[in-house]
């Protein structure tokens, strides 16, 4: 009622509207956010307004009132190809993200348009984004064009920022991680690519890039967390890719280091299997000592380093990886088991490969039945 007497019946005053919408968010009363944000913005003067407030609870953790706000601003602003559109839809974006890989493609694709659009700073955060969450799509191409065109824009701010004195004394927008940050992760995400792709020679110059991180000068805390993990990451990974070019003599080394840092295995299990698999390597002893980890719960998964949409499309491949090993040595039961499970958890990131993997597990159940 007060909405409809003193907001919509009567004049739009930003002092009630303003309290009104963010007591709305704590209700989580998102229908009468989305009347009042449609009634105002017939005034585009208030978008401003709209989408601080939208920042406000996006900050706050109020993700699907802000939410609801951002997609009102958007699409008010649809025509004015603003800096603020760019954000409101770089918000949506992060905001839509899920377990959900379709909706994740479907959420990338809406997004890549206005990329450009956002603030020189912004734009790291969202190509970082886009290429995480390609990613977890395993669409290579796309990673490589992300984190490329990522890492070019962070080395000219980069560059810029040590070379300007001046602005470096005064007060600037800074990205969520220090600047060298997305020069390095560009490089470990094209690396990563060219594995996946079998270029492992490119994959090792690609990692001696980010093993290297003398010529960073910023400072701080974070700094030396970042530079830390990316030269534990670097040694790591020219082992692990040694062993996916063929390399058996590493086995035991890597399995070592997953030994030491757990928040790896399910990735370093995962790459292990398909070097098993392709070269036909016998790593039973490296399974039997992971059993637990090979078992655990997805939930229990997601508690790690990685993304959790990473996490459940990488546990899935393991899933699967570890089928066909177990199949390809006869153990007919366990792969079957394994398999099984590679389906269901296909199933649960809407992965299309689900079908596919699922009416091979019953062809392989009947025929297995037929022949017991």
């Amino acid at each position: 009622m007060y909405i409809n007497d003193y907001i919509i019946g009567g004049s739009s005053d930003w002092r009630r509207i303003g309290p009104l919408l963010l007591r709305c968010a704590e209700l989580n009363m998102l229908e009468s956010i989305e009347r009042m944000a449609r009634h105002i913005l017939s005034n585009l003067m208030y978008a401003p307004l709209l989408f601080d407030s939208a920042e406000e609870l996006f900050i706050a953790g109020k993700k699907e009132a802000a939410a609801a706000i951002y997609e009102i601003v958007a699409e008010a602003e649809r025509y004015q190809h603003s800096e603020r559109l760019a954000l409101c839809q770089f918000r949506l974006f992060t905001i839509s993200l899920s377990d959900d890989q379709n909706r994740n493609l479907w959420a990338a694709n809406r997004f890549e348009t206005f990329v450009e659009r956002l603030d020189e700073v912004d734009q790291l955060d969202a190509l970082k984004e886009l290429a995480n969450t390609y990613r977890s799509l395993q669409r290579w191409d796309k990673v490589e064009e992300y984190a490329a065109k990522m890492g070019h824009k962070a080395r000219i701010q980069y560059d810029l920022k040590v070379r300007d004195e001046r602005r470096a004394s005064e007060p600037v927008k800074l990205p969520g991680r220090p600047l060298f940050f997305y020069i390095a992760y560009s490089h470990l995400l094209r690396g990563n690519v060219c594995d996946e792709l079998g270029d492992y020679e490119g994959a090792l110059g690609y990692i001696k890039s980010y093993a290297d991180l003398s010529w960073v000068r910023e400072q701080g805390d974070e700094v030396e967390r970042w530079e830390s993990l990316f030269m534990e990451w670097s040694k790591a990974n020219i082992i692990l890719t040694k062993l996916l070019g063929g390399d058996s003599t590493v086995i035991d080394q890597y399995s070592a280091y997953l030994n030491a840092h757990q928040e790896e295995r399910i990735t370093g299990l995962l790459y292990m299997l398909k070097a098993a698999n392709k070269y036909n390597f016998n790593i039973d002893d490296t399974l039997q000592q992971f059993k637990q980890d090979l078992e655990k719960s997805v939930i229990d998964l997601v508690q790690i380093r990685y993304s959790r949409k990473l996490v459940l499309d990488r546990h899935a491949n393991l899933l699967l990886e570890l089928a066909k090993y177990l199949l390809d040595r006869g153990e007919y039961d366990s792969g079957l088991e394994f398999l099984t499970k590679s389906v269901q958890q296909y199933q649960l990131i809407n992965d299309e490969k689900h079908k596919i993997l699922g009416v091979f597990t019953n062809i392989f159940k009947h025929s297995a039945s037929s022949t017991g």
